[in-house]
């Protein structure tokens, strides 16, 4: 009998020896079960693991200082340089350049105080002044005719001139000047310059 019943309590297999289809889905379902249970187990570990390390002593905090705090601290940086040679076609091109915006500022100057003057009547009194002292009793006109002196063209063509020459002997002056300074800095050194950053 006690045969008979364990065999009855025995799982019932095919003739071929397989187990039934609702008993394999059964134990893949536990095999799932059992990777999801140990999935479970390593993430407790972990996070048993983090504990752990908070435990543990923390690294000593460095307070870093503020941007302000740190230029208010640190000295500006200075830089002792020599300037040894100055390239005379460069300082020709640099004088003519400047010297050139000076001459059309002085121009400009010249033509827009003229016109002020002009509209104000100012050479015309000095025309009524100067006659009025060379003339002599009855006569009309002087010995010389001092309005020619005021006429626009006359004044805006020497200020052209005088712009023109100024442009010319500054270009000039400073080739040399750059030339005479590179002759010297060989013999006894260029002019030191130091450089110091802006607080």
């Amino acid at each position: 009998m006690s045969a008979q019943g364990g065999s009855a309590k025995a799982t019932p297999t095919r003739e071929n020896g397989q187990k039934p289809e609702s008993e394999v889905l059964d134990m893949i379902g536990d095999e799932t079960e059992t990777e999801q249970e140990q999935q479970v187990e390593e993430q407790n570990e972990t996070v048993r693991i983090r504990p752990s390390l908070t435990s543990e002593a923390p690294p000593p905090v460095v307070e870093l200082p503020k941007k302000k705090a740190a230029a208010a601290a640190r000295l500006p940086r200075k830089a002792h340089l020599v300037l040894r040679r100055v390239e005379p076609w460069s300082a020709m091109k640099f004088s003519f350049v400047v010297s050139l915006v000076c001459f059309v500022v002085l121009f400009v100057a010249v033509a827009v105080l003229y016109g002020v003057l002009s509209a104000l009547g100012v050479f015309e009194s000095i025309v009524q002044t100067v006659n009025q002292l060379t003339q002599a009793d009855g006569q009309t006109t002087g010995s010389f005719d001092v309005s020619s002196w005021f006429e626009p063209v006359r004044i805006l063509g020497y200020t052209a001139l005088i712009g023109a020459v100024n442009v010319v002997l500054i270009t000039a002056l400073s080739t040399l000047g750059a030339v005479i300074y590179n002759i010297a800095a060989d013999l006894v050194g260029g002019v030191e310059v130091t450089f110091s950053e802006a607080e």
